[in-house]
């Protein structure tokens, strides 16, 4: 059964061990039937104490947590819940820092399994914004000087941002991309991954998104230093604000992984009572992730 809620000691009684976890994922994983990644055998023979599936013909033995994010995993399968579960549900977020102490294991192995999370909470890039789009660019890291204009810095990292606005003019949807500098090459990043040509786009004055309109429609503003698009500031001073308070640094390397992780959440924020049994179903579906892949960057 579906779990929905936000309620921890809702979670906590559905999910009391971890056989109940590894049943969750059992049902997930082969809600649509069994059959065996060796030799296609579609008949097996259930092990009680993990509930692996075991091949009647070539026996090949298959577990709940193989070939999904959880492959592998260094801890208890319900201590992987419950983070994946307070990653979902809580809007302010988490560091490794406070993982590694809630659920004593080391920081490096907490800091690895968020981001294995992280991978699964990346956009899929199908359901493109349309409609009502505001577009701009931010900085962050570093000195804040509260300056006008763009940061040639190299110490601040350079983002851009894509919203869409509901009829009502509240924010829908969002996503955030990392960008090396404010040339059209790298601006239109986020046109192509997550805004649809038929959008009507809103960005500021910036002489680099003149090239992208021969393709979207876009209408250039004055900033009116972010009136002319208070959504799209407010959420920046939202997604700044909330990097600050939870992590003391982000590398560079990894920061779009936490933009990732704040859109996942913001982008389902009216599926609150779903948003844990969404990513877990993501993570059952994805394939495993070294900790070679992610690069790990203390």
């Amino acid at each position: 059964m579906k779990f929905k809620g936000e309620n921890i000691l809702e979670f906590t009684q559905n999910f009391p061990d971890d056989f109940s976890c590894l049943q969750y994922l059992s049902d997930i994983k082969w809600s649509s039937g069994y059959k065996c990644i060796r030799c296609g055998h579609t008949k097996y023979t259930v092990r009680k104490k993990n509930l692996a599936r075991d091949c009647n013909r070539c026996h090949h033995i298959e577990s709940p947590t193989a070939n999904t994010i959880f492959h592998r995993l260094r801890f208890g399968i319900r201590k992987a819940f419950t983070i994946v579960f307070e990653m979902s549900a809580t809007t302010k977020g988490l560091s490794a820092t406070q993982v590694s102490k809630r659920y004593s294991i080391s920081r490096t192995t907490a800091w690895t399994f968020m981001h294995k999370i992280r991978s699964a909470m990346k956009s899929s890039c199908k359901y493109k914004l349309k409609a009502d789009v505001q577009v701009d660019e931010f900085v962050f890291g570093g000195k804040e000087t509260h300056k006008q204009g763009r940061s040639k810095d190299s110490k601040k990292k350079k983002i851009i941002g894509a919203l869409e606005l509901s009829e009502s003019g509240k924010v829908k949807r969002a996503y955030f991309k990392k960008i090396e500098d404010y040339s059209s090459k790298s601006l239109i990043k986020i046109f192509d991954s997550h805004i649809s040509t038929e959008a009507q786009v809103s960005t500021d004055k910036w002489t680099g998104y003149a090239p992208i309109s021969r393709q979207f429609n876009i209408e250039q503003k004055y900033s009116d230093k972010g009136g002319s698009m208070k959504q799209m500031h407010t959420i920046i001073h939202q997604v700044k604000s909330w990097l600050r308070s939870v992590y003391s640094w982000v590398h560079e390397e990894h920061i779009e992984k936490y933009l990732d992780e704040y859109s996942f959440r913001i982008n389902r924020s009216i599926y609150k009572q779903t948003i844990f049994h969404s990513l877990i179903n993501r993570m059952v579906i994805a394939q495993p992730i070294t900790c070679q892949a992610i690069k790990i960057s203390n």
